[in-house]
């Protein structure tokens, strides 16, 4: 097996918006906002070579939407999700599966293309992953949440029949904390915080367990109790999350991988006076 990280475009986003409840007096110091309140994040995804199997875990934002829509988001950096596959020699037919932790558009965006006037999906050889809690959920949103579920974004690729379903547990705890098994060495952890049922791949490698944050921690900067998105659906259920992921993950010795920290890839964890913090900060490459 091997592991790559794959830059894509940064964007902005509302400081605020990204720390919640946390003062902008605190929140500044680890990511400085520029005039508008905007704060720079990353869309990293995860490119895991498994046998015969090139799966890809989210995909960024796409390029298929209109010059309006992409100014509310600063799209910047030279990083693309095309460059980074084939900076480590694959292109995006090689691709066997995508894994789309949840349907917002900054993790799905890049999902579909634009063919002429037809949208179609961007990786023709792939199955795309989700699971049928989640998939409804964007499909039909809700008032609060519906601004990122672009249709576009998913309808085409249940379209060209290339969509499947990873089952949900049926226990309601392992529905949102423990495992199910994808492959021999990827399992998927559901958890309903930010949004119904977000998968969060976790990966045996190299004797390391790594999991893949997506937005239950988005950086670095999240892993404190407090520091929740406004964005989330139903924040108490995050904390309850974050308080038995992060307990397991320093039990265990996990690493985690940021998707949207601008700066970090990857960390360990370690108990402070302070609750738990990050330990060791690295790049993926470095394990």
């Amino acid at each position: 097996m091997k592991l790559y990280s794959i830059e894509t475009e940064l964007f902005k986003l509302d400081g605020g918006a990204m720390f919640g409840v946390v003062p902008k007096s605190i929140w500044n110091k680890l990511n400085p906002a520029d005039e508008n309140n905007l704060c720079n994040w990353a869309m990293r995804c995860l490119l895991i070579e498994d046998g015969n199997r090139l799966i890809l875990v989210d995909n960024g934002i796409g390029n298929k939407q209109s010059k309006k829509f992409f100014s509310h988001y600063y799209l910047h950096g030279d990083a693309t999700l095309e460059k980074s596959l084939a900076a480590n020699g694959f292109g995006k037919d090689d691709i066997t599966d995508v894994i789309l932790t949840h349907l917002h558009f900054d993790h799905c965006g890049g999902s579909v293309d634009r063919n002429g006037d037809k949208l179609v999906p961007a990786f023709k050889n792939a199955t795309y992953w989700s699971n049928q809690e989640h998939w409804s959920w964007a499909v039909y949103p809700n008032d609060r949440e519906k601004a990122s579920f672009l249709k576009e974004n998913i309808l085409p690729v249940e379209e060209h029949g290339q969509l499947k379903f990873i089952k949900v547990p049926d226990n309601e705890d392992s529905e949102r904390l423990d495992e199910n098994a994808f492959t021999e060495n990827i399992s998927i952890r559901f958890v309903s915080g930010h949004t119904e049922k977000m998968m969060l791949p976790q990966i045996k490698y190299k004797d390391k367990i790594i999991v893949y944050m997506a937005d239950l921690l988005p950086s670095v900067y999240h892993i404190p109790m407090p520091y929740i998105m406004a964005y989330d659906m139903f924040p108490l259920i995050t904390l309850q999350e974050k308080q038995h992921f992060l307990t397991e993950a320093l039990s265990k010795n996990y690493i985690l991988f940021f998707e949207h920290d601008p700066q970090h890839e990857c960390c360990t964890l370690q108990q402070t006076e302070r609750g738990i913090r990050e330990k060791e900060i690295f790049k993926l490459s470095e394990l």
